[in-house]
């Protein structure tokens, strides 16, 4: 046999090993399938997971350091949560009840990873084929993402109120654990992703807004009050709900507060307006519309201050100013010395009424100005005092010298004659005389022998007491003749007369009266 032929049957045989060879190794690779439970033998190549009913018995290497999950730790919802975002049809529980496998597609189109769910018996084996190799630096972007996620679910499970999120068909997607807490506390039962917490209405969820709802809880009916705020991004609407319990009680409480001070103010007779930091006007009374004669539709368009203050002027509730340019430069000084509390003024009006205005600042910039009409005391005290002056001019005509002295020994009155008589006027001193200080002049000016302390004890003894006269003796002048008696209040009247001869000189030196 040739060389050549020998050769070729020696290489024929040689590739015919070494394929057999090849074949029985690569079906002793194969492992077997079995029938109820998967390998459990540690996978560190690919994404894989593998779920012993609701619970994370094992992952792959590359799957734990992507998605931060830990076998024995991590469950079904855990799971579902990081691949919702991706993969949103994946299914509530595992598919242990699925004949086959499931297959889920990525939620965009352009995304071609898949995620196959295999059931075996108990366990859920699943495997996501993504042809896009993940480099170095996307496996540490990853984790840096991954850390940013793990950070934004603290935050959110942290957060004290409720925070959820819907899609287009209003079911609820994704929820923090405030959430849960509140949905057991008013449903008593876990969250259901058909039924939101809240009952939304429909334009809330069209836009951004905020809707105030209302809820029962507990057995005695009370109610809690949240601001739930919608703000939708893209297909996604994102619920937050606030605890307002604490505001709704203080704008009652404001409100009920507004209303008694309003029922108040309505009886009072003082005038009252209220301007806030703007300068507009805020609150007003019905007194104030009958002093002002401003109608009820100005003053509830809010007027300035200026241009509430103009209408006074012309309506002649105001004094009229002589020049307006002038006017408008004290207006602004009334407002800036009410703004600090030092404005007060008395208004004589042309129809002879007479208000007092006051103005006194309020918190958070406010001012309130309050205008009474004191014409009735006005003319009270004018009349008063046209009696006190008629009065006094009768006494001075009188020839006796009067002096009263009220109950607590203070003098009150006296006339011209007991000014003349003792050279004393009491009108001009500063402080209160008083019986004590009357006494010591008049024993300085007299000669001693009067009962000086009997007087002073009748004076100041409260009570009813009969009347009764001592004589008192001048050392430069006449005789005169003290009558001490009780009057109303428990005030004190003495009565000084000279003797018939002192009146008769006193006569004689007067000037008789020129005949018409």
């Amino acid at each position: 046999m040739p060389f050549w032929d020998i050769a070729a049957i020696a290489t024929t045989a040689g590739l015919s090993t070494i394929a057999g060879l090849a074949w029985i190794s690569r079906t002793q690779r194969q492992p077997d399938t079995p029938a109820v439970r998967p390998s459990t033998e540690p996978v560190t190549d690919g994404i894989f997971f593998l779920f012993d009913n609701n619970d994370l018995h094992h992952a792959s290497d590359t799957a734990q350091q992507l998605y931060r999950l830990i076998p024995g730790q991590d469950d079904w919802q855990s799971w579902r949560e990081r691949m919702l975002n991706r993969f949103p049809s994946l299914p509530e529980r595992p598919p242990l009840e699925q004949p086959g496998t499931m297959t889920v597609q990525a939620r965009h189109a352009e995304d071609t990873a898949t995620l196959s769910l295999t059931p075996r018996g108990q366990y859920t084996q699943i495997h996501m084929d993504d042809d896009r190799m993940v480099t170095a630096a996307q496996a540490q972007k990853l984790r840096v993402l991954h850390q940013e996620l793990a950070d934004l679910r603290r935050a959110s499970d942290t957060t004290p109120h409720a925070v959820w999120q819907v899609d287009t068909q209003g079911k609820v997607t994704w929820h923090n654990a405030a959430y849960e807490d509140l949905y057991n506390r008013l449903h008593n039962t876990a969250p259901v992703p058909v039924k939101p917490v809240f009952e939304v209405n429909d334009a809330l969820n069209e836009q951004t807004g905020r809707q105030r709802v209302s809820t029962q809880s507990g057995p005695d009916g009370k109610k809690d009050w949240y601001d739930v705020n919608a703000v939708t991004v893209g297909d996604i609407t994102i619920f937050h709900a606030v605890d307002v319990n604490a505001v709704v009680k203080s704008e009652v409480a404001q409100r009920n507060f507004v209303q008694t001070l309003a029922k108040t103010f309505a009886q009072l007779s003082i005038g009252l307006a209220i301007f806030d930091r703007n300068g507009q006007l805020a609150l007003f009374n019905p007194a104030l519309i009958d002093l002002t004669d401003l109608p009820a539709d100005f003053l509830s368009g809010r007027p300035t201050l200026l241009s509430f203050f103009d209408r006074m002027r012309e309506n002649r509730r105001m004094p009229e100013p002589k020049n307006y340019h002038s006017w408008r430069q004290e207006i602004s000084e009334v407002i800036a010395a009410a703004t600090d509390g030092r404005y007060q003024e008395t208004w004589t009006l042309e129809t002879g009424q007479t208000y007092r205005v006051r103005g006194r600042p309020h918190p958070d910039g406010a001012i309130a100005f309050l205008i009474e009409d004191i014409s009735a005391e006005v003319s009270l005290t004018r009349n008063f005092r046209a009696e006190l002056e008629l009065g006094q001019s009768l006494m001075d005509t009188f020839e006796e010298a009067l002096v009263v002295f009220s109950s607590t020994g203070v003098l009150t009155f006296c006339n011209a004659a007991y000014r003349e008589l003792w050279g004393l006027d009491p009108d001009n001193s500063f402080a209160d005389v008083t019986i004590a200080d009357s006494v010591r002049e008049w024993k300085r000016l007299c000669k001693p022998g009067a009962r000086w302390a009997a007087l002073t004890d009748f004076v100041l003894d409260y009570g009813e007491r009969a009347s009764w006269e001592m004589p008192a003796a001048l050392t430069t002048g006449p005789a005169v003749n003290c009558t001490i008696s009780r009057i109303a209040s428990g005030a004190t009247v003495i009565r000084f007369t000279k003797s018939e001869a002192a009146r008769r000189k006193s006569a004689i030196s007067k000037p008789s009266p020129r005949a018409s």
